[in-house]
């Protein structure tokens, strides 16, 4: 991290990340377009709630453990070369100056990078996910699981190390947040639908699927025009702090990564026409996430024509994986959340060693250091988040009862729909 930004870049910065929460916002409307209207309330409520428990855990003890690329850390000797594995900060953010510096623009960024991660499981633990648990499984992931892989990537620690202690280009590469926002969510989305298990009435007892079509498609359109907005300044800041970029390449990073949503969005289609006959709108907008999502890691330092190529193989995978994960696995997943940010943040982690451009970055080096960062996403975050989210299964069951999934979540733990004007559909008009 630079100790001080020129002050264009200072302001551009500060402003790009005050319009971050767009994303939030986005992911909360496609969550609640991709549900079903009984349970529409249930889900944006959860959303405010995810916001609220993520900010504040993540302040009062994830800061300690993830803290500043520069800052203290507690780290073990390898080969006689320091590897931080986790950072020694004070709780509740003492000992940083609220003083628009650098460090504090990074600490603002990752409160809303930390919300960002947090709201993505909501997506896949949609309509059978108690309220409750899910405040008490977004404090484990802000306050535990997010802060320790982000040191490791931002704070400094041993995977963003791997390029000076190692010759791996230079260490593993995620300006905007693929790996240690999208991937870290995706795969503790996965972990949550293991856990609560499919829908009522999602598989029938020979394993046939069932349709269960989100309610609006509008609102998911919608919440990708946010996510788009809020992508581009996120990708932009993160840029700013984490690849010393200037005020002036933000207009490079927010081409690259439209191009890559664009072109993701525009494949999911073509795939979806060319396999259904038709375009599927749920999948075309769980393409154009996906596209931002695999922007996100190189998006500092990829040409625009490397983003768009990118988004076309995010936007091809997303169809495939959604029918892997759902047909094949049994993963029932009602957002596709496991398939957008997991699937699809890999690919673009991945993309970076492939693509990348400059001159301080060895292509075979930096593969190796990318491929580092997956396999620890893989071998040690979804272990970690799963066993923590086993864990609290345990002593707080996090699945709502039979009939609760009947009545739908906004009747049955908030006492009112979101539509009371309006007959909601029951299971009777599942196909089943």
């Amino acid at each position: 991290m630079a100790s001080s930004l020129p002050e264009t870049s200072f302001i551009v910065c500060l402003l790009l990340i005050l319009l971050v929460p767009l994303t939030c916002a986005g992911l909360g409307l496609v969550n609640v377009g991709l549900g079903r209207s009984r349970s529409a309330a249930h889900a944006m409520t959860a959303s405010l709630c995810v916001l609220a428990v993520a900010s504040i855990a993540f302040i009062a003890c994830g800061v300690a453990w993830e803290g500043i690329a520069g800052r203290p850390d507690h780290a073990f000797i390898l080969g006689g070369k320091p590897w931080g594995w986790i950072a020694a900060e004070h709780f509740f953010v003492r000992g940083f100056a609220f003083d628009l510096s650098p460090a504090s623009l990074i600490l603002l960024l990752q409160m809303f990078s930390v919300s960002i991660a947090s709201l993505i499981p909501l997506s896949s633990g949609a309509e059978r996910w108690r309220l409750g648990a899910v405040c008490a499984s977004t404090a484990l992931l802000a306050g535990c699981t997010y802060p320790l892989f982000a040191h490791w990537v931002w704070g400094g620690g041993w995977l963003a190390q791997l390029g000076a202690n190692y010759g791996l280009g230079q260490g593993f590469v995620d300006t905007g947040g693929t790996a240690c926002i999208q991937v870290v969510g995706g795969l503790t989305a996965l972990s949550i639908t293991w856990i609560l298990g499919p829908r009522r009435g999602k598989y029938s007892s020979d394993g046939v699927q069932a349709a269960i079509p989100g309610h609006n498609i509008v609102l998911v359109m919608l919440g990708c025009i946010l996510a788009w907005l809020g992508w581009i300044c996120l990708n932009s800041a993160g840029a700013i702090l984490f690849a010393h970029a200037s005020g002036a390449d933000t207009v490079k990073v927010a081409i690259s990564t439209t191009l890559s949503a664009a072109a993701a969005g525009l494949t999911a289609a073509a795939v979806t026409r060319s396999r259904f006959g038709r375009p599927d709108a749920s999948l075309t907008a769980n393409g154009w996430i996906a596209g931002l999502v695999a922007s996100s890691a190189g998006a500092a330092m990829l040409r625009p024509a490397s983003g768009f190529l990118i988004g076309v193989i995010a936007g091809g995978l997303v169809p495939f994986a959604v029918d892997l994960f759902e047909l094949r696995l049994g993963v029932d997943d009602p957002g596709g959340a496991v398939s957008v940010h997991a699937v699809a943040g890999i690919w673009g982690v991945l993309a970076v060693g492939i693509l990348s451009v400059g001159d301080a970055t060895s292509s075979s080096g930096q593969w190796l250091a990318q491929l580092a960062g997956v396999a620890t996403l893989l071998g040690f975050v979804l272990p970690l988040t799963y066993g923590l989210n086993w864990l609290l299964n345990i002593f707080y069951p996090q699945r709502v009862d039979g009939e609760g999934e009947r009545q739908g979540l906004d009747l049955y733990e908030l006492g009112a729909g979101a539509y009371p004007e309006f007959v909601v559909h029951s299971d009777e008009f599942i196909q089943r």
